[in-house]
């Protein structure tokens, strides 16, 4: 029996390095999985737009839309249930954030910026205008604080508070005494318009997304696996 389709749905962005870090992780996928169909699609601003993906596949093609986004938020909530509902073999995964893995890559990027132990850290999340999205970036950083000295904190790009400028001032307060800097950490996959505005928000120090990184395929195909296992 031929496994679903995977279908890798990524926001969308018009940054050219940020629309090839996403299409690498979708060939990653398609070389941890040989002979898996794997399909891009999109919430915004790119295409192939994720509702023309879904209504494009042969009537009865049993297919699983995998979030390429780091919580749950308006995307995964409600663009990505209406794009589905009316093919019942079509399921949805869980978005790739919260992780243990995510929280390790993180720390990782943190210490290729040279972070020390007196600096605070904020935690950049683009932000939702649901609930649920900051829970989610709110245990991310409670999972990458297990793995670090520092205080972390933090902060959204849009939809959510505090905002990142907002979220640097109230560290810098809080680690001035110290001694220490303040280091954004992206929590963003790729390049884009998101991760340049964390430059303009008074950091000292702004890390790299979390692209590239073999890690992100792993857990979207992770996250497949559980939705076929589970209808199995």
């Amino acid at each position: 029996m031929n496994s679903p389709v995977l279908i890798a749905c990524a926001h969308g962005t018009r940054n050219v390095e940020g629309q090839a870090a996403i299409r690498q992780v979708m060939a990653e996928i398609e070389a941890l999985r040989p002979g898996l169909t794997v399909v891009e699609a999109y919430v915004d601003v790119q295409e192939p737009e994720l509702g023309g993906v879904v209504a494009g596949l042969p009537e009865g093609t049993p297919a699983v839309v995998v979030p390429l986004l780091l919580s749950t938020g308006y995307h995964v909530k409600v663009d990505i249930p209406k794009a589905i509902k009316s093919r019942p073999e079509v399921s949805a995964a869980p978005p790739l954030g919260p992780d243990p893995r995510l929280a390790e890559l993180l720390a990782a990027r943190l210490r290729d910026s040279g972070l020390g132990d007196d600096d605070g850290v904020l935690l950049a999340a683009a932000g939702s205008s649901l609930p649920d999205g900051s829970v989610d970036s709110e245990e991310q950083a409670r999972q990458l604080a297990e793995l670090l000295p520092n205080k972390v904190r933090v902060a959204y790009g849009a939809s959510a508070e505090p905002n990142v400028p907002d979220g640097v001032a109230a560290l810098r307060s809080e680690v001035t005494g110290d001694g220490g800097r303040v280091v954004v950490s992206s929590y963003l996959l790729a390049t884009g318009y998101f991760h340049d505005q964390l430059s303009k928000a008074g950091a000292d120090v702004v890390t790299a997304p979390l692209l590239p990184s073999p890690v992100l395929a792993k857990i979207a195909l992770e996250r497949y696996d559980a939705v076929v296992a589970a209808s199995a």
